[in-house]
């Protein structure tokens, strides 16, 4: 696969994640809740489906060989669920810049995670990264009074999710089949202890919803796909810059689309946030200069 193929992957995996509040607006009619039930449900089809294309016994054998990883992927999903939940109630209850934010702080929380628990060593610039962010952080809570929990917590799950998945040898599409299925079963009792519950109202399966939340599936599972064969032909240093596509694109919506009230404080701490994010950027650009020569 050539570069520019790569980069066409990578870039088109970013920008469905980064439009996929207006999907999410759609079928805001549903409950947080039960529009994630319906993520993990449709998802774990479609693993299915491409199941039959992708044939990885290794890994299966694997899983069999330490089922330990089986209970890791558990906690993974559940994870991942979370973060999944958290993004689509912020989205669908007008807290898009937070979710933006979120994810902007998301690669220094990794970085930071890296260093703790990977016991990885961190430049000059990466710290510097890190201090300004924090600043940031700090300069909003002090100004407006409120910790920005909804940021914190989706830029701390996915890092977190992401340092797991990092240590745990088991590929990607593996993994996500079992982080899937397994709370396929939650997601039904949860549906079947709910039995009020919209999704299972005669109306909801007469009206254009359902279908709206089939497409909640391929919406999860075709940009991770995309993502994963662009990492493979790329650059760690030009996914680091694409990574910032998503966040980037759910700022504009909120701004120009969804008409999102921003006020000044929160501007400054994206203004902090960006700041740093430009610095780890160059960093991240003279480490790879330096190593290929």
């Amino acid at each position: 696969m050539s570069k520019v193929t790569a980069f066409f992957l990578g870039i088109t995996a970013y920008v469905i994640w980064g439009l996929s509040p207006i999907y999410f607006k759609s079928i805001q009619a549903l409950p947080a809740t039960e529009i994630i039930l319906h993520r993990i449900i449709w998802s774990a089809i479609c693993c299915l489906l491409v199941l039959f294309f992708i044939t990885q016994k290794s890994q299966w054998l694997l899983l069999l060989k330490h089922p330990k990883y089986i209970v890791i992927l558990m906690c993974t999903g559940l994870i991942l669920s979370g973060n999944w939940l958290l993004y689509v109630w912020a989205i669908n209850n007008g807290y898009m810049f937070e979710t933006s934010l979120g994810y902007y702080i998301n690669p220094l929380i990794s970085v930071f995670l890296g260093m703790v628990v990977l016991k990885e060593k961190l430049q000059k610039l990466q710290w510097l990264a890190i201090i300004l962010a924090a600043t940031g952080v700090l300069i909003q809570i002090i100004l407006l009074g409120s910790l920005p929990w909804i940021s914190l917590l989706l830029g701390l799950s996915f890092a977190f999710y992401g340092l797991i998945r990092k240590i745990v040898p088991v590929q990607v599409f593996t993994g996500m089949f079992i982080e899937t299925w397994i709370l396929v079963p939650v997601a039904l009792f949860w549906l079947w202890y709910h039995p009020t519950a919209e999704t299972l109202q005669p109306y909801f399966w007469g009206d254009h919803l359902w279908l709206l939340c089939m497409l909640a599936g391929p919406l999860t599972l075709v940009p991770l796909i995309l993502f994963n064969l662009a990492a493979k032909n790329l650059p760690y240093s030009t996914i680091g810059f694409l990574q910032y596509t998503s966040p980037t694109l759910v700022f504009l919506l909120a701004t120009f689309y969804f008409k999102e009230h921003l006020n000044l404080y929160t501007l400054i701490t994206f203004a902090f946030i960006w700041a740093a994010l430009i610095i780890f950027s160059i960093n991240s650009y003279m480490m790879v200069r330096k190593n290929r020569h």
